[in-house]
């Protein structure tokens, strides 16, 4: 087919993707393109997710036992530096542990080849039966991909393994991001405590910035799914208070069975 006729039929689908029940895939072909262009905004939003209602919590519970200001500082710092280097290590020996596991099975699938390229050969056919190949085009097809090694490896590393694999992954870059993310989003609640004038009234304008930091974080959420950003920021938000309520009443209860016992 020629290329202005490839052209032709491009621009008509984006065209109807843009018409009525289609919006919908319209969406989810951008979020597939900005996922592949992007493959860091997961950890960034990952990293942000978990800063910001970890932190929350430290302070409403906090806050609801009656503790200081300072002690309040302390613990929201203690938990932002230790929490985010386990997040960022995390995601990087997940992403880690990821790459070499791929790795090994390749590996395993070169040496079979190598090794056992009848078995694999025979395991080619299966694959391209199911997809419907059949008589002089299965031989054909089954020529053409054990013709060429690393093309072999592949097909099976996806189609026997269930393998795809991110040759672009760096898992130190992926570590980063949700470590920075992290610090960032969760010093937000903190900085009520750390300005004089707030000192006050600092857990409700905590409350307040975190509020509206867990509605963002939601929202943005929708850069990676076609989930819609409205939806997605009032999620993160009822998220944010459910748990800052819970440690506030635990917090609250626990002092005062402390304070009765004492």
């Amino acid at each position: 087919m020629k290329q202005e006729k490839i052209d032709k039929l491009l621009q008509e689908k984006a065209e109807m993707l843009k018409k009525g029940d289609l919006v919908g895939f319209e969406k989810l072909e951008e979020v597939y393109h900005r996922k592949r262009a992007g493959k860091y905004i997961s950890d960034l939003i990952l990293g942000a997710n978990d800063g910001i209602i970890t932190t929350f919590v430290v302070v409403a519970g906090a806050t609801g036992a009656g503790l200081s200001p300072l002690v309040i500082v302390i613990l929201g710092f203690a938990n932002i530096l230790g929490d985010a280097v386990s997040m960022g290590f995390g995601n990087y020996l997940g992403q880690k542990s990821e790459q070499d596991y791929n790795r090994g099975q390749r590996q395993k699938e070169e040496w079979e080849v190598k090794k056992f390229p009848e078995v694999e050969r025979y395991e080619i056919r299966k694959i391209f039966e199911k997809w419907g190949f059949g008589g002089k085009d299965l031989n054909r097809a089954e020529e053409i991909v054990t013709s060429n090694k690393k093309v072999w490896v592949d097909v099976m590393m996806k189609e026997e393994l269930g393998i795809i694999e991110e040759s672009t992954q760096q898992p130190i870059k992926g570590g980063a991001m949700t470590f920075f993310a992290f610090v960032a989003a969760g010093i937000v609640p903190l900085i009520p405590f750390l300005v004089p004038p707030l000192l006050s009234n600092a857990q409700w304008y905590s409350t307040a910035l975190a509020g509206i930091e867990l509605f963002i974080i939601g929202a943005m959420r929708s850069t990676i799914s076609p989930q819609k950003w409205l939806k997605g920021g009032f999620e993160m938000l009822l998220v944010g208070v459910l748990a800052g309520g819970i440690a506030y009443g635990v917090g609250f209860v626990v002092d005062r069975i402390i304070q009765g016992v004492v």
